[in-house]
């Protein structure tokens, strides 16, 4: 799939954007319910020194380029932590979302496997090409999802 400059603006790419968030408001409450806390140190934003990559679906990364300014990863960290807070908190990733370095690991990948059912189902209704990508290479795209 060929990502160009969102011009997603149209009631299909609404729909979508609307679809992502209640994943969003699903996931948030679930979390909740897991008792997954993010102290907010901000490690997790450099993923080598923190030895992991984000990844990230089409459907979210459609939702994301609407409510953000796409910005190149150039290092390790990501481009929107500043002073090791996140700049795009509201709209972040489900990843950024389900992961905390001190929860349970299965109960967090049990929650991506879920989260990642529901993107798919996204991209089967509306025709979207489903897409499952590190963000580096996402973001360093020169353009995104139509």
């Amino acid at each position: 799939m060929k990502l160009k400059k969102s011009k997603n603006k149209n009631a299909g790419g609404a729909i979508i954007c609307d679809k992502v968030a209640q994943i969003y408001d699903w996931l948030d409450e679930n979390i909740k319910n897991l008792d997954l806390h993010c102290s907010t140190c901000g490690k997790c934003c450099n993923f080598d020194s923190f030895g992991h990559r984000l990844f990230i679906s089409s459907p979210e990364m459609v939702y994301f380029s609407q409510k953000n300014e796409i910005l190149p990863m150039a290092a390790p960290n990501c481009p929107y932590q500043k002073d090791n807070k996140c700049t795009v908190y509201q709209t972040r990733f489900a990843g950024c979302r389900i992961f905390s370095c001190t929860g349970n690991v299965e109960s967090q990948n049990a929650l991506s496997e879920e989260v990642l059912r529901k993107f798919k189902s996204i991209c089967e209704r509306f025709a979207l090409p489903y897409l499952y990508t590190d963000l580096a290479k996402a973001l360093n795209q020169t353009t995104l999802l139509e």
